[in-house]
C-alpha cells in the first residue's frame, strides 16, 4: 500500500464518497440491465403512480418508471461530466504547458485569454455557449468544457512552471530532446497530482452544470432522461408529487458532494509535503 493510499484510506469522509461515487458510476454502467422498466416507455393511464413495490419512486406525468429514469438519468449525467471534464483538462493542459515553457508573449498571450474565461460568472459562461451552440448533449458537454479549460490551463501552468528549470529537464534539453518530448515525458507527470484532484471536483462540477443548463431547458432535451431535466418537470409538481423532484435533487447533491469530498481526499493524500 502506498503512502498517498494510506492517507487517503485513512480520510473517512473521502472513503465513504468513494463509495457512494463508485454506487453511482455502477449504477451508470449497468443502466441497460439494471433499470425495471424502459426509461422511455409512456403509459398514460399509470401517470402520477406513488412509490410502491412495484414503482419503488412513482411514475411521472407520463407513466415513465422515476427509478428506471433515474438510473438511465446517472449514464447520460455522468457521461457528460466525464467528457466535458476530459476535454477541458486536454485543451487546458496544452495551453498551461505551452504557456510555462513558452514564456514571454506567448505566456502572456494565453494567460490573457483564460483570465477573461475567469472573469465571467462560470454558469452564464456555460449558458452563454449553450445558447450559441443550440441544446442537446453535444452543446451540454462543449459548454460544461470551457468553462473548465482556464481552471486546468492555470493548475497545468503553475506546476509546470515549478519544473521546467529542473536539472532533469534542463539535461534532457542539452540531450537533443524536442520541446514536445520533454513537455510530454518530464514535465506533464510532475502536474499529474494536482491535476487528479483538481479534475475529480472538477467532475462534480460538470455535473452540477450540466444539471443546470438541463433545468433551464438548455440542455439534454426530453425524452432522454437528465436529472437536471427530471428535476425541472418535477418541481412543477412538488406539492401533489414531491417524489419527482426529490429523486433527482438528492442524486445530484449526492454526486456533486461526494466529487467534491473524494477531490479534497486526493489533494491530501497526493500532497508529497504530508508525512507517509
Amino acid at each position: 500500500m502506498t503512502p498517498a493510499w494510506r492517507r487517503f484510506a485513512a480520510d473517512g469522509p473521502a472513503m465513504a464518497a468513494l463509495a457512494i461515487v463508485g454506487l453511482f458510476v455502477g449504477a451508470a454502467v449497468f443502466a441497460g440491465i439494471a433499470v425495471p422498466y424502459d426509461p422511455l416507455a409512456i403509459d398514460l393511464p399509470s401517470n402520477y403512480l406513488p412509490a410502491s413495490r412495484v414503482h419503488w419512486l412513482g411514475t411521472d406525468h407520463l407513466g415513465r418508471d422515476t427509478f428506471s429514469r433515474l438510473l438511465a438519468g446517472a449514464r447520460v449525467s455522468l457521461t457528460i461530466a466525464l467528457v466535458s471534464t476530459l476535454a477541458g483538462l486536454l485543451f487546458g493542459a496544452v495551453l498551461g504547458l505551452v504557456a510555462a515553457w513558452a514564456r514571454g508573449r506567448t505566456e502572456g498571450a494565453i494567460m490573457q485569454v483564460v483570465d477573461v474565461l475567469l472573469s465571467f460568472p462560470d454558469m452564464l459562461l456555460a449558458i452563454a455557449v449553450a445558447t450559441i451552440l443550440g441544446r442537446g448533449s453535444l452543446a451540454t458537454i462543449v459548454a460544461v468544457a470551457v468553462f473548465s479549460i482556464p481552471i486546468f490551463a492555470r493548475l497545468v501552468r503553475a506546476s509546470a512552471q515549478a519544473v521546467v528549470g529542473a536539472d532533469f529537464v534542463l539535461a534532457s534539453r542539452a540531450a537533443g530532446a524536442s520541446s514536445a518530448r520533454v513537455l510530454v515525458r518530464h514535465v506533464l507527470p510532475q502536474c499529474y497530482a494536482p491535476i487528479v484532484a483538481q479534475g475529480t471536483i472538477t467532475l462534480g462540477s460538470a455535473i452540477l452544470f450540466a444539471s443546470g443548463l438541463s433545468f433551464l431547458g438548455l440542455g439534454v432535451q426530453p425524452p432522454d432522461p437528465e436529472w437536471g431535466a427530471m428535476l425541472a418537470r418535477g418541481r412543477e409538481l412538488l406539492r401533489s408529487s414531491p417524489i419527482g423532484a426529490v429523486a433527482p435533487g438528492v442524486a445530484i447533491t449526492l454526486v456533486v458532494l461526494s466529487f467534491s469530498l473524494v477531490g479534497d481526499g486526493l489533494k491530501d493524500a497526493l500532497d508529497r509535503r504530508r508525512p507517509g
